[in-house]
């Protein structure tokens, strides 16, 4: 059956988190100073970025929630495990100020956008907060594009899970045989979507390959033909 409905993750997707948020830590290290364990700014911006990576896979398994997470982060970047929640919570939030000044979509995310808008209906499925990525879609102007968004803080189950997916589809209320996601991963997003019966689609902007089993673009120009059955980017034909 032809693909009626894409379903987008957001960061590093549609919106460029990766550089917004080494942006923001980068000028908020700048105000408050580079802790003593980092020999350099670059070195705290990689350990940052790994730190993350670490406590976004805790809210997934279920350890921690959204607002833990952050906390979390703060106290092993600043190698202090006995900060209180307060003062951890401040600090991430003097961090997040700069890192929202910095948010922008990538490039080419509206011009894809508009020119599927026609032919698809559109939605969102993020590992992040409802709350959270809401308040990011309407500051970034493109909240209306989707007709729902749904988040794993709230539906209590995460990306690769089939459930995420599936939930997802059921909201926009189309079988997932008739779905396409699109996002950055490829086994969180790519792999998990294809496994529970869409059609899997990432987003390999790095141009990293090495994944000849996933369907892979590495700009959103290459998405148009590919959902309207155009496989000259390697994807395989399944498109109606």
């Amino acid at each position: 059956m032809p693909i009626r409905a894409v379903l987008w993750d957001i960061d590093d997707t549609i919106f460029d988190y990766a550089n917004a948020d080494r942006t923001g830590m980068r000028r908020h290290l700048g105000d408050v100073g580079l802790p003593e364990a980092y020999a350099s700014v670059e070195e705290a911006l990689d350990a940052w970025k790994r730190i993350t990576e670490v406590h976004w896979a805790r809210v997934a398994a279920g350890l921690t929630d959204f607002e833990g997470q952050r906390r979390d982060r703060v106290r092993e970047f600043l190698g202090a495990p006995g900060m209180g929640d307060e003062e951890a919570q401040q600090w991430f939030g003097q961090h997040i100020a700069h890192y929202e000044a910095a948010w922008a979509l990538f490039p080419d995310t509206v011009p894809v956008l508009d020119l599927l808008a026609r032919d698809y209906r559109h939605a969102v499925l993020s590992n992040s907060s409802l709350a959270n990525q809401e308040r990011k879609l309407r500051a970034l102007g493109v909240r209306d594009r989707f007709e729902a968004v749904v988040c794993a803080v709230e539906l209590g189950i995460s990306k690769p899970e089939a459930g995420a997916f599936l939930a997802a589809c059921e909201a926009v209320g189309l079988p997932p045989e008739d779905v396409a996601y699109v996002g950055d991963q490829p086994d969180i997003d790519a792999r998990g979507a294809t496994e529970a019966g869409l059609t899997g689609i990432w987003l390999d902007r790095a141009g990293a390959g090495g994944r000849p089993e996933l369907t892979r673009i590495t700009g959103l120009d290459q998405l148009a033909p590919l959902l309207r059955g155009d496989t000259r980017f390697g994807a395989p034909s399944t498109f109606g």
